[in-house]
């Protein structure tokens, strides 16, 4: 398989109008300007982001001209995608321009944003923010509502008497009016962005007169159908420290492994595929879970941390030997009124990182996941009195010591 066949292939879910037009470009040398957009709604990008990134990555080193698009314009009306309730709160533009920062960092773990070929990064709120309603008009005269109501997620929230807000009804275009401004030849993003992009595909046609392809890459799930990414409602990050990114890894479902090592990683589809076989066979799938967590590792940090990680999963998880734990020390004065502070309170303190919110901290206590000095806490009412020295532990992977 040779570099345009696997950048057309694997990872790949579909693409518009054919993959077989898209080749014959690719393969005539034209070098293509193509994006993904992010609409940074939230402050760490995971794992699951990883499939589109390695794909950037891929038309990046082919030397294609890559645009990564900070969606702080369309972030403003909320990406209805795969949402089946409206928002309750929408972001301002500030606030999604303070996220954009990390998410930054946290994506040049594989793709460059310096050296050679490097990706430029933009932001829609430049030109979304500086439309005046005659150009809104104009934009919105390509669709129909007829068209738009169609979208298999509004039927859906119709059907349950959900409402649908005019102000996310106008995403899809405010996302397709970014291809017209950057005339862009290509647009990449997950299968949920397909309706969002394909109207993209629909405002090239009708204001620049040209072609506009897009590919869709598979969102990364198990092969029952939940999305990889988060564990224990905790996102497995792209920046996760060495140890805690190994251990979320090996705690994922063992029908995880096939999908990551399909998207995640470079391993050839003939082991991926010797390895199904396997593991459908009866085979242990313990030492595969093993080796995806230390590929992974290895790939967002380098090969002696994967080791070092690898280690300490055995010594801690297997062997039982919490003193091989490297455990993050916290300053107890970070918990306000720690001599007095309800446990759910304490576990969905942003500071600490314990619990992606309030709701996921009290699922972790009802089900027997916090601990204080090898104690569980089950009530989510108990109010816990700290001191320097105590241990919490959430989940399997996850522990802080408090210290002065």
């Amino acid at each position: 398989m040779d570099q345009i066949e696997q950048l057309l292939t694997r990872g790949v879910d579909s693409i518009y109008p054919s993959k077989e037009a898209l080749e014959k470009v690719l393969r005539s040398g034209k070098k293509l300007t193509l994006y993904q957009g992010f609409d940074p709604t939230g402050t760490q990008l995971h794992i699951g982001h990883a499939v589109g990134f390695r794909k950037l990555r891929q038309w990046q080193d082919l030397g294609h001209h890559v645009i990564f698009l900070i969606g702080d314009g369309t972030g403003l009306a909320g990406d209805p995608s795969g949402k089946m309730k409206a928002r309750g709160r929408f972001m301002s533009r500030q606030e999604l321009r303070d996220n954009a920062v990390s998410y930054l960092k946290q994506a040049s773990k594989i793709v460059r944003f310096e050296g050679e070929n490097p990706i430029e990064i933009r932001y829609n709120g430049d030109w979304l923010t500086k439309l005046k309603l005659e150009d809104i008009l104009n934009i919105a005269q390509n669709f129909t509502v007829q068209q738009m109501i169609e979208r298999d997620m509004y039927q859906t929230r119709i059907k349950a008497g959900d409402p649908i807000n005019l102000r996310e009804f106008l995403y899809p275009i405010l996302q397709g009016y970014d291809s017209v401004v950057m005339k862009v030849d290509l647009e990449q993003g997950g299968t949920d962005q397909t309706f969002n992009m394909l109207a993209g595909r629909t405002l090239v046609k009708a204001m620049l007169g040209k072609e506009k392809f897009v590919m869709t890459v598979p969102l990364l799930a198990d092969s029952k159908g939940v999305k990889i990414g988060k564990t224990e409602g905790n996102v497995i990050g792209l920046t996760d420290a060495p140890n805690d990114l190994y251990a979320k890894i090996m705690s994922l479902s063992d029908d995880a492994i096939v999908p990551c090592f399909k998207f995640l990683t470079d391993l050839p589809m003939e082991e991926i595929e010797s390895m199904k076989q396997e593991m459908k066979n009866g085979i242990n799938p313990m030492n595969f879970k093993k080796k995806l967590a230390f590929e992974l590792t290895k790939y967002l940090h380098a090969e002696k941390e994967a080791q070092e990680a690898q280690e300490q999963f055995v010594q801690t998880f297997q062997k039982k030997d919490l003193s091989k734990v490297h455990i993050e020390e916290t300053p107890i004065a970070v918990v306000p009124n720690a001599n007095n502070v309800n446990i759910v309170d304490l576990v969905s303190l942003g500071d600490l990182r314990l619990a992606s919110s309030r709701s996921e901290a009290k699922r972790q206590i009802i089900g027997g996941a916090v601990e204080i000095n090898g104690k569980k806490i089950l009530d989510t009412n108990a109010i816990i009195k700290l001191n320097p020295g105590d241990i919490i532990k959430v989940g399997k992977v996850r522990f802080k010591k408090f210290i002065k």
